[in-house]
């Protein structure tokens, strides 16, 4: 479970431009900047983080990306998980108040919906075709974009280990269109009012 929740984590920091420092392990946040870099069309690219002279990005959170409605693709995406899967009725809530098996049977439905949502925007897929566990071997150029290699490295490239996890990436970005007013570009969703 925590594995997942680092994962949702990672793709929102990379969509939305921002790390959470405390919530996502070192490890994962030169994979999410890279992801972002290459789930981003080159007119809209934001780039990774400005990074200081420790290596950790600073504060300065990126300029926003709209699209050519005036509406960010960010803002988009949230709005499609939202309406399909009820993604952000889940997070938002204080799920202290539930057990275990309560906030699993709610997660069930909401994360099926945004999976269907992710695989119609991304066409995600592997980067490595291989189970978890299996033996591989990098290429012989390292892209850190590409491949994350940790253990005990030593000598150059191609180097041969255990795949830990097998990486995505998306084969297409095709996001909903949106035509509302620049005045409501980021309303997520609309407040529902039901009239007795």
């Amino acid at each position: 479970m925590r594995r997942l929740i680092l994962a949702w984590r990672a793709m929102f920091a990379t969509l939305l431009g921002w790390v959470n420092l405390d919530a996502i392990e070192a490890t994962l946040k030169a994979d999410a900047r890279a992801l972002s870099d290459a789930n981003t069309p080159p007119e809209g690219r934001v780039g990774p983080a400005p990074v200081g002279a420790t290596g950790i990005p600073s504060a300065t959170p990126p300029a926003e990306v709209t699209s050519k409605t005036g509406r960010s693709d960010a803002i988009t995406l949230l709005a499609a998980l939202q309406r399909e899967a009820r993604w952000l009725d889940l997070v938002q809530e204080d799920l202290d108040a539930y057990t275990d098996a309560q906030v699993g049977a709610a997660a069930r439905d909401v994360l099926r919906g945004c999976r269907d949502v992710l695989q119609r925007s991304f066409q995600l897929k592997p980067v490595v075709p291989f189970e978890e566990g299996a033996s591989v071997e990098t290429s012989q150029t390292i892209d850190a974009s590409r491949w994350h290699v940790s253990g005990r490295v030593t000598g150059t490239p191609p180097y041969r280990g255990r795949l830990v996890h097998h990486g995505w990436e998306a084969e297409h970005i095709r996001l909903p269109h949106w035509s509302g007013s620049v005045e409501n570009a980021r309303v997520v969703f609309p407040a529902e009012v039901e009239v007795v």
